[in-house]
């Protein structure tokens, strides 16, 4: 039976990004854009100059039920 795959990657968040305001990598930060019924999405923002640079969705892996009475 294989082994089962490490999961230090399976959360992957970004530290630094190139921000073409500044012109160079720079360090981010994330910011809770909205909150989906399957996760969360995050925006990545410029620590010097707020611009944001991307987003990353964090799904929480449950499954989603429509009720309808």
């Amino acid at each position: 039976m294989p082994a089962a795959a490490p999961k230090q990657f399976e959360e992957f968040r970004a530290s630094a990004l190139y921000c073409p305001r500044c012109k160079r990598a720079m360090p981010v930060h994330s910011r809770l854009l909205l909150m989906l019924p399957n996760g969360e999405l995050h925006e990545y923002l410029c620590q010097a100059c707020a611009t944001s640079l991307g987003t990353r969705t964090v799904r929480d892996g449950r499954q989603n039920q429509i009720i309808i009475p």
